[in-house]
């Protein structure tokens, strides 16, 4: 199993964001994105996603493009973006057990994830009343919902407090340890260990 990026482009508007960009990951490995602001983090998450389409270049899942069979690709990943998809108006249990639903997920998968993440005691608080770190596990709760083999994950450890990530590192590593690929943009926070760290910014986007 293998996840590649050849002689990848983005533009955004009319800017160049990155141009030749290459990567690859295998069964359990990771990729760490890294660089400023603007850099092309959260696009290059978005292209691995299908919310974006390249301008240059290809995204490649065991050698064959991504593109070829969307609805296959989109079967496979789960992405987390960096804004917390919550309807505030339903309860913490409501909105896990929404994305439950879409995933195709057993009914106990709901209050499974939400104990993982320690969130039980709040399933049926309505999410607006939750904090910035509780709505951020709310939505990384999501991973636990189904198997699929690629995280793409945007700042994943974003208002979490220290328990909380040692929390997503431990299902992050168990994901690895299960033969997935993780891909996740990083600004500080939490590690990915041993993952290949992928630098944008000057090097990559256009002057």
């Amino acid at each position: 199993m293998t996840f590649a990026g050849e002689a990848l482009g983005c533009v955004r508007g009319e800017r160049q964001v990155f141009a030749g960009l290459d990567f690859a990951c295998e069964r359990g490995g990771a990729i760490a994105l890294e660089g400023p602001n603007g850099s092309g983090k959260s696009s290059l998450l978005r292209l691995c996603a299908l919310l974006l389409q390249p301008a240059a270049g290809r995204l490649a899942w065991e050698g064959r493009d991504i593109a070829e069979d969307a609805e296959a690709h989109r079967r496979r990943i789960v992405y987390v973006g960096h804004l917390d998809a919550l309807k505030p108006a339903l309860t913490v249990r409501e909105n896990l057990a929404f994305w439950a639903d879409l995933a195709g997920a057993a009914a106990t998968a709901t209050e499974a994830a939400l104990a993982r993440i320690g969130l039980a005691h709040l399933g049926g608080l309505p999410a607006r009343f939750l904090s910035a770190g509780q709505r951020r596990r709310l939505n990384l709760a999501r991973l636990l919902l189904r198997a699929a083999p690629l995280w793409l994950l945007d700042e994943p450890a974003t208002s979490l407090d220290s328990g909380a990530a040692a929390t997503l590192a431990a299902i992050i590593a168990e994901h690895r340890a299960a033969g997935g690929i993780v891909v996740a943009a990083m600004h500080g926070g939490l590690l990915l260990g041993d993952a290949l760290r992928l630098r944008l910014g000057a090097e990559t986007a256009a002057a």
